[in-house]
This record gives structure tokens, C-alpha cells and sequence, in this order.
């Protein structure tokens, strides 16, 4: 049997971004049911928050697709492939698990003290710039 390993990579790289992002705002999303439950108003804001480890998927998935360009063209050797897959997937899925975190935690402080809403996006960014800059030095070393 002739197994093709050529899209492992870009597997790798879509796989585990989604990995991440789907516990990123599972994670976040709980607490948000929980602060929506405590409080009448201000729902939007933490259905905001929820949803912000969700963005990653987009690093991951134009990731995949220009890796896979790279290997059909031939510039980019398919073992490369899953080692920047690999490598750039976990940064780029742990960079969305923590960001739930940090939403979660936004969400709770936001609970209890509304005016610090937009403060708590300071660090959702700093956490989202690890996954920005994966996906960029892994375009640089494709």
C-alpha cells in the first residue's frame, strides 16, 4: 500500500487551529452563559468576549491553504510541511485556549465591574498577536 503524506501539513495546520478555537470559546462561552444568568443587561458584550477565541481559525486556514499550494508547486518539501503545520498549529491553537481564558476571566471582572470592559481587551489582543505572529513566521519559512 502507497500512503501520501503530502497534506499532512496543512492538515495539521487547519486541525489544530480549530482544535483551539473551539475550546478557546467553549471556555469563554461558559462563563458568559454564567455572567448572562447573574445580570439582566449588558448579554452583548459577553457574547462578544465568547467569541473572540474564534478568529485564530482564520491564521490556521489560509495557513493550510498556501502550504498545500506550496507542496502541489513543489517549493515547499511535504515533511516541512508537517513540521510548520505541526509547530504553527499548536502556537496558533494554544494562543485561542488561553484567549478563552482571558475572555473568561473579562467576562467575570466585567460582571462585576462593567467599567472595566474595554481594559480587558488589551490582553485578548497580546494573546491573539502569539497566533498572528506564528502564522507570519511560519509564511516566512514556507
Amino acid at each position: 500500500m502507497n500512503f501520501n503524506f503530502d497534506m499532512v501539513g496543512p492538515a495539521l495546520a487547519l486541525g489544530l487551529s480549530a482544535m483551539g478555537c473551539a475550546i478557546g470559546c467553549g471556555i469563554a462561552g461558559m462563563a458568559s452563559h454564567a455572567a448572562m444568568s447573574r445580570t439582566e443587561e449588558g448579554h452583548g458584550k459577553f457574547i462578544g468576549l465568547a467569541s473572540a477565541p474564534s478568529s485564530q481559525i482564520i491564521y490556521g486556514f489560509i495557513l493550510m491553504l498556501l502550504m498545500s499550494q506550496r507542496i502541489e508547486a513543489g517549493s515547499l518539501a511535504p515533511l516541512s510541511g508537517i513540521a510548520i503545520g505541526l509547530a504553527s498549529g499548536a502556537a496558533i491553537g494554544l494562543s485561542a485556549v488561553y484567549q478563552g481564558k482571558v475572555c473568561a476571566s473579562g467576562i467575570e471582572a466585567t460582571l462585576r465591574q462593567p467599567s472595566v470592559f474595554g481594559k480587558c481587551f488589551a490582553a485578548v489582543g497580546i494573546i491573539e498577536s502569539f497566533a498572528l505572529f506564528a502564522f507570519v513566521f511560519a509564511l516566512l519559512i514556507m
